[in-house]
């Protein structure tokens, strides 16, 4: 890593360990829980627009958890991923990693461990429509007020 927290292309790409889809889009009887340490801290960090690194205190909790609600770890830190793509000015990849995480995070929508998932999904699907506004590879243009928050439910 370098210090301001990217990967420099001499260390090599990120390498994760391979990681079968358990049970995707099935609903989990751990949304009732309270969310565990990991998913509040990676929360924050979306919170605060710190995208690289919710992505690596999302990631971590998502690959050691082996119930359904890994995939609202993995939806959160890949919206978050994509926000971090459009600071880059990568769009493509911006709409790419926002339109997955909403995917992932469809059977949560009622809402999972606290967190409201439906207006997550419903705020990222208008940045989603922004950003196509936009007609920019870069995303320059993009309305960066439109970004959203991860809400707890109340």
């Amino acid at each position: 890593m370098t210090e301001e927290g990217r990967i420099s292309a001499h260390q090599g790409p990120h390498v994760r360990p391979a990681i079968a889809k358990l049970r995707r889009g099935e609903p989990s009887a751990r949304c009732a829980a309270p969310p565990p340490p990991a998913l509040v801290q990676g929360i924050e960090q979306f919170n605060r627009g710190e995208f690289f690194a919710q992505h690596e205190t999302l990631e971590a909790a998502w690959i050691a958890e082996t119930d359904p609600v890994r995939y609202l770890y993995q939806g959160i830190l890949q919206i978050g991923v994509g926000f971090y793509h459009l600071t880059r000015g990568n769009s493509y990849g911006a709409r790419r990693l926002w339109a997955r995480g909403v995917a992932l995070l469809q059977p949560f929508r009622a809402g999972c461990m606290n967190v409201d998932v439906d207006a997550l999904v419903g705020e990222t699907e208008r940045c989603i429509v922004a950003l196509d506004r936009t007609n920019s590879a870069d995303g320059d243009g993009f309305d960066w007020s439109l970004a959203p928050r991860v809400r707890w439910l109340t």
